[in-house]
């Protein structure tokens, strides 16, 4: 039977830090939430469903953007090229 080498460390790092996907997950929570209260409230003209709703789901999808953009340039290795 052969021997697996999962123990072994990855010679690629990731390829988003921690923060990343602590603000991806964030995110993805207040876009959910945001829908859900949509929903929830179900009036056409009530002041969560209208107003305050589609604010979180937009600032869900803008920290998404952030958190994808966002490079830790304080970690990054040295790659030989010289600035």
């Amino acid at each position: 039977m052969a021997k697996s080498n999962r123990n072994k460390e990855n010679d690629q790092p990731m390829f988003f830090s921690a923060f990343n996907y602590k603000l991806i997950g964030l995110s993805i929570l207040l876009i959910f939430g945001g829908f859900t209260a949509m929903y929830l409230e179900n009036k056409v003209e009530g002041v969560i469903s209208l107003y305050i709703s589609p604010i979180v789901i937009m600032a869900g999808y803008v920290i998404v953007l952030f958190a994808i953009l966002k490079h830790d340039r304080g970690n990054e290795e040295n790659t030989g090229q010289s600035a």
